[in-house]
């Protein structure tokens, strides 16, 4: 009763804003482009007639940490196109050359922390699909596609070209986006764009479109004058060679093999692509990191595989990425299904086939992959799914699957979602909702197999923001290329958070304060655990540091005894507990960056300790350090344990054309240790060798004792051919 009343108050809070706003301005800004009178060399250096022919746009603004004010820096960009290609310049005047932040040379390395010049693109200019460019004063890139209007997948890699220099006037850039790179409509004369300045050392975001102290595709403004766009025969054939070499030295076999793959992408129509994969091998894919799980409930690792990352947006089901969504629990296409056994090692994928893409308003995802299971038996998996665009921002759609990587039995899934996304209704918020319901089906599985849920939330980036999920997961819902970690619950989210920037304080840049409720409980009746989150303090400084703290209070109800760790049990019964944890972050964008977070309490009938250390170093733009250790100390009545999860990564940049990556990482748990090395060349966009090291060893006695467990070498080369 109590958390109906406490959500059905937040729910009359929330929608009575509604109504107390005044209706947004329009917000729109365009500009319009013309041909390039010839073709930019691509060198950092605007010398050429093309640049010097085209008057430059310098409506820039401030937007974070203050919205619309004069920007600290001059921003000049020119932009224009050819049958080819659409070019970006911008000269990006400093007047501190010398302070200017350039710490990558790592293609797709983080630029947040660096100086950065980042385009946004939606060809089709319906602000609900698109794409981000970006580059730093190194000429190290990084790119994304939208997953939805506000989130961007940063796993999607494209083919285009940067250049940048630096001069004593600030920097430039140059680029060239290919326009096979990108999906367009060949007759729209408008494209969504913005553009976005970042100057590191004052933390201080600057943009020629956004609104309410954000970019994403709502916000983004026109280009008008596109014509005679054709984007080719769309065809890329990408063939791959691999050779590995592998040794299990606890049986003391070796195998050696080399294979060939073949990817190929054909776009059927501008805005409709079909991608083929033979033989897939993923061997340049970096590894999972290893995690020490303490909880009842099987943890969830992103998808890192090139394959399964591009056009992740068309398969994302009742917008999960949107704020105050579902989370990761009750995934209806969870694509690591695909290719990896449960423990996440590879299976062979002997074919994948998929078609992807915009057909009008319609949005269209088709995958059907073969592969064979565990035990060498074919599989067939599929998923299809298609959703329409509605009113301005909205969406409704359908999803199906059919298949079980991991189980004998024929499994499908069918299920049905409404997205409501409204960034112009407010002024100074965006209103989000949805509904969803999803029916699974598990051969010899009687009973309810269902789940759905409904949500709400207007979010600001000033004042109130506040939102409520309310999700149901039946006992059998089974969705086998899915991922579901809790069934046979109910789940309550509800937040309110509060935000004040503080322009005039010299300390300060905002305060925030935030309180959340989680909630589980059993549709046979009871609580199975809830947690309520108490932030009264969420600091951000002027230097860039970040500080909060947080009270929790838990209440776990265990039906059965909980394996918590080795032949630890955490004994059935009713549990109440809290917890206070304190977190700093140090700017990021300084050479030597920590991240310190304590949390203490009490632990169902024990106490706990948990001490998390993050280390960012960066010597030079050539070597970067990432450290990070977690120690948890647990004392229970009858016994006591602890532990470890370190990680290191070590990546030296020769130049933006070759890049060692290393990731080692150890758990007491599974006393292992790991070695991912990876050595990669990119002579250019679309060309790339990889010689990838995977060493694992078994950690004996507290590292007195290595065994080398199993290990692997492989060298790959990949080259796209673009027709």
């Amino acid at each position: 009763m109590k958390k109906l009343y406490f959500s059905s108050c937040l729910i009359l809070f929330l929608f009575s804003s509604v109504f107390a706003q005044d209706i947004a301005i329009n917000r729109d800004k365009s500009v319009s482009i013309s041909r390039a009178i010839s073709t930019p060399i691509i060198d950092g250096v605007l010398n050429d007639d093309t640049w010097t022919a085209i008057s430059p746009i310098e409506d820039f603004h401030q937007y974070s940490p203050f919205d619309h004010i004069e920007p600290s820096q001059r921003t000049l960009m020119y932009i224009t196109y050819d049958e080819d290609y659409f070019y970006v310049a911008a000269e990006l005047l400093d007047t501190e050359p010398d302070q200017i932040t350039a710490r990558n040379l790592i293609k797709n390395a983080t630029l947040r922390f660096d100086d950065s010049f980042t385009i946004y693109l939606d060809p089709f200019n319906n602000r609900r699909s698109g794409y981000y460019f970006q580059v730093n004063p190194n000429s190290a890139t990084a790119d994304g596609v939208f997953a939805s209007v506000g989130q961007i997948n940063r796993n999607w890699e494209g083919i285009w070209e940067a250049r940048s220099t630096i001069n004593d006037r600030g920097w430039v850039t140059e680029i060239a986006i290919p326009l096979d790179t990108i999906n367009f409509n060949p007759d729209l004369s408008d494209w969504g764009f913005s553009a976005e300045r970042t100057v590191a050392r004052n933390l201080e975001e600057i943009a020629w479109s956004s609104f309410n102290g954000n970019i994403n595709l709502s916000t983004l403004g026109t280009i008008t004058g596109f014509y005679g766009l054709e984007q080719g025969l769309g065809l890329d054939i990408t063939p791959s060679i691999v050779s590995t070499s592998s040794k299990n030295f606890a049986n003391n076999t070796s195998m050696s093999d080399t294979e060939p793959s073949l990817d190929i992408t054909y776009n059927f129509t501008p805005t409709l692509k079909g991608s083929f994969t033979l033989n897939t091998d993923f061997a340049s894919t970096e590894s999972d990191t290893q995690r020490v799980n303490l909880t009842r409930f099987s943890l969830f690792y992103p998808e890192k595989r090139d394959f399964f990352l591009q056009d992740t947006d068309i398969f994302n089901f009742a917008d999960r990425t949107a704020s105050f969504g579902n989370g990761r629990n009750g995934i209806p296409f969870y694509s690591r299904r695909v290719g990896l056994s449960k423990r996440g090692s590879p299976l062979d994928l002997d074919a994948g086939a998929k078609i992807t893409g915009r057909i009008g308003r319609w949005n269209v995802g088709i995958l059907n992959a073969q592969q064979k299971d565990t035990d060498g038996i074919d599989e067939n998996l599929f998923v299809t799914r298609v959703s329409a665009n509605i009113l301005e921002q909205s969406s409704i759609g359908f999803i199906a699957t059919q298949g079980d990587p991991n189980s004998k039995l024929d499994n499908s899934l069918v299920g049905l979602d409404f997205n409501y996304f409204n960034s112009r209704l407010l002024d100074g918020a965006t209103v989000q909702g949805g509904l969803w319901a999803q029916q699974s089906d598990t051969e010899g599985v009687e009973g309810k197999q269902g789940a759905f849920g409904v949500r709400g939330a207007i979010v600001r980036r000033e004042g109130f923001s506040g939102g409520v999920n309310i999700t149901q997961y039946q006992e059998n819902y089974n969705p086998a290329l899915g991922f579901a970690n809790r069934t046979g619950v109910t789940y309550l989210r509800s937040v309110l958070a509060h935000r004040k920037y503080l322009p005039n304080n010299p300390w300060l840049v905002s305060w925030r304060k935030q309180i959340q409720l989680n909630s589980y409980e059993k549709i046979s009746g009871g609580i199975e655990d809830s947690v309520l989150f108490i932030s009264p303090i969420e600091l951000e400084t002027r230097s860039g540091t970040t500080m909060e703290v947080q009270v929790k209070k838990n209440k776990v109800v265990l039906d059965k005894n909980f394996n918590i760790y080795d032949d630890i049990n955490i004994l059935k019964g009713d549990y109440s507990y809290n917890t206070i944890s304190y977190e700093i972050e140090w700017p990021q964008e300084r050479d030597y960056a920590p991240t310190i977070e304590v949390e203490t309490g009490d632990f169902y009938d024990g106490k706990r300790s948990e001490y998390a250390l993050g280390l960012n170093i960066r010597p030079s733009d050539h070597l970067y350090f990432n450290l990070s250790y977690e120690y948890n100390d647990i004392q229970l009545p009858l016994e006591s344990f602890s532990t470890k999860e370190i990680s290191l990564k070590i990546n030296y940049a020769f130049n933006v054309r070759w890049s060692w990556s290393n990731f080692i990482q150890y758990d007491n748990e599974s006393n292992t240790a790991g070695l991912n090395s990876r050595l990669q060349w990119t002579p250019r966009s679309g060309r790339d060798l990889y010689i990838v090291l995977n060493h694992g060893l078994k950690t004996l006695d507290r590292f007195e004792n290595l065994e080398s467990d199993q290990s692997q070498i492989a060298i790959k080369y990949t080259h796209t051919f673009r027709l």
